[in-house]
């Protein structure tokens, strides 16, 4: 059933919603970033979503491209590329002027014992973006993990649940979006702040993080009880589609499936069905990062696959013989070591 190029297609392939709001959007879009985990499928989605709609507007994806695989598929699938270190001096003024702005530049892992190069890359460049780009619509990727932990039965954070990062790189998130807001007031920038709560492509993400510990006879920590996650395909429409709910002051919405996952429970189905009998440890906790997206629920409507799905995809896609990007998640992490 599952091949590369399967997982691939359903994942640029744009839903109805996306194409007429692709209608409603103006101009080029401009994805800073787009060498990482999501950036090439969010990349060849908008594409595709643009062609659809009939709009000759450019996709422009901005990386280091460490990959030159990605860096063909991009440039095969119709996309502007612009191999940039965005750190370096005088690459942002040299990127053309867009009108729209996926910021997805950032660092999380090998946080620690390159402090600096996280904020570097989280907190100083993002003022320099801020800046050029400020006659822009921009998306700013950011984390859920900028809220607190809470207990399950709160139903999670919501965009109103103040901030309060543990360790650097959650502080460092939190500083990103300080320094768009603080644009967004200066020079009435339209920003949304598009925090994330782990995206599933099947290659990566908390579901894969735990297959592959049971197929390994690791053990599956219970301290962190329960996780939110979302098909990666819709969370790459929303993006998409979060151009047209830019605002100034800056917007703020989070982006997750609507389902608390119990880490017990995910365990035990996918155990059932790779045919292999889950090593749980420790004490299930009562306090988890976990978002609200109601919010976003209303705007984009629910995920286009639920999580239920997503668990049944995972095991499949394993079978099948899918490979794993090397990438967790630590979504096990509650100390802010990444």
């Amino acid at each position: 059933m599952w091949s590369e190029e399967t997982l691939d297609g359903m994942l640029c392939t744009p839903s109805g919603a996306l194409i007429e709001d692709m209608g409603r959007i103006c101009g080029d879009i401009m994805i800073l970033g787009a060498g990482g985990k999501m950036g090439p499928s969010l990349a060849m989605l908008a594409k595709r979503a643009s062609d659809a709609e009939g709009s000759a507007r450019r996709v422009i994806a901005v990386s280091r491209f460490s990959d030159p695989s990605v860096l063909a598929l991009l440039n095969g699938s119709g996309i502007q590329t612009v191999e940039a270190d965005l750190l370096e001096e005088g690459a942002l003024q040299a990127l053309p002027d867009c009108p729209n702005v996926l910021y997805m530049a950032g660092r999380k892992f090998g946080t620690g014992g390159t402090e600096p190069l996280t904020w570097a890359m989280n907190a100083w460049l993002p003022s320099r973006v801020a800046e050029r780009f400020r006659s822009s619509n921009i998306v700013v990727f950011s984390s859920g993990n900028i809220y607190p932990m809470l207990p399950i039965s709160s139903g999670g954070a919501t965009e109103g649940t103040a901030p309060a990062p543990v360790g650097e790189y959650a502080m460092s998130c939190l500083a990103r979006e300080r320094v768009f807001e603080y644009a967004s007031q200066r020079y009435g920038t339209p920003v949304l702040l598009y925090r994330l709560n782990y995206a599933v492509d099947l290659r990566y993400g908390v579901l894969d993080d735990i297959a592959r510990n049971l197929l390994a006879g690791r053990s599956v920590s219970l301290t962190t009880p329960a996780f939110n996650c979302i098909w990666q395909g819709s969370a790459n429409e929303m993006a998409i589609r979060c151009l047209l709910h830019c605002a100034s002051p800056a917007a703020k919405l989070n982006i997750t499936g609507p389902e608390t996952v119990s880490i017990r429970y995910a365990a035990n189905n996918l155990g059932k069905l790779l045919g292999c009998e889950p090593v749980l440890e420790g004490v299930e906790g009562e306090l988890a990062y976990l978002n609200n997206s109601m919010k976003a629920t209303a705007l984009f409507g629910y995920p286009s696959v639920s999580a239920e799905t997503l668990i049944q995809w995972q095991a499949e896609w394993i079978q099948s013989g899918g490979r794993s990007l090397g990438k967790p998640t630590h979504f096990e992490e509650r100390k802010g070591n990444y």
